[in-house]
């Protein structure tokens, strides 16, 4: 499982040590604005890890998928040079002569083993396809996640004013700001 940056490990233990030392000052404002900070702080830090997540998911679907694509390509060109042989070998049959009647047989075979191939090259275009769907699953995630993650920290800041300034304003702001960026994570796993 991916985790944020040192940076941003740090932030959010500066976040929660502030809050620690303001629930310390007795102000009702700036208690309920710091445990507020510290709460979102832990949420921003949880939405960008899903978000580190969502990506290196979308990242390993994209790579199975063109590994899948480059598996159905080879089929697709064994099936291909099966195909060549065993006209090859029909026109040498077609011939006639002493060894006709191994051609033919030979061509027999060949078509047998591209006929073969075919389901099995639909099989990895299939993965392909599924792979393709589920690293869109998760890069849609990883958008949505990103925007949550925005606002959570955007909430943070401006309950900062709410220290700074001395008003509830900017805590109510960061509050609203908090509930749309945890719809916008929830909206994620929709």
């Amino acid at each position: 499982m991916a985790t944020d940056s040192p940076l941003e490990e740090m932030e959010h233990r500066e976040h929660v040590e502030h809050a620690l030392e303001a629930l310390e000052s007795g102000d009702k404002l700036v208690s309920r604005v710091t445990l507020t900070i510290a709460v979102l702080a832990v949420l921003a830090a949880i939405a960008a890890s899903l978000e580190t997540t969502e990506s290196d998911a979308s990242i390993v679907a994209k790579n199975d998928a063109v590994l899948a694509q480059n598996r159905a390509s080879d089929t697709w060109n064994q099936f291909q040079a099966e195909s060549l042989k065993r006209h090859l070998y029909t026109l040498a049959a077609d011939e006639g002569g002493a060894k006709g009647a191994v051609y033919a047989k030979e061509a027999a075979k060949r078509a047998q083993e591209a006929q073969g191939l075919t389901p099995k090259a639909k099989v990895f275009e299939a993965q392909r396809d599924a792979a393709l769907e589920q690293s869109d699953r998760h890069e849609l995630r990883h958008g949505r996640l990103t925007v949550a993650s925005t606002l959570l920290h955007m909430a943070i800041a401006i309950a900062t004013l709410a220290i700074l300034l001395r008003r509830s304003w900017p805590w109510i702001t960061s509050l609203a700001l908090s509930a749309a960026g945890l719809a916008a994570a929830a909206w994620a796993y929709l």
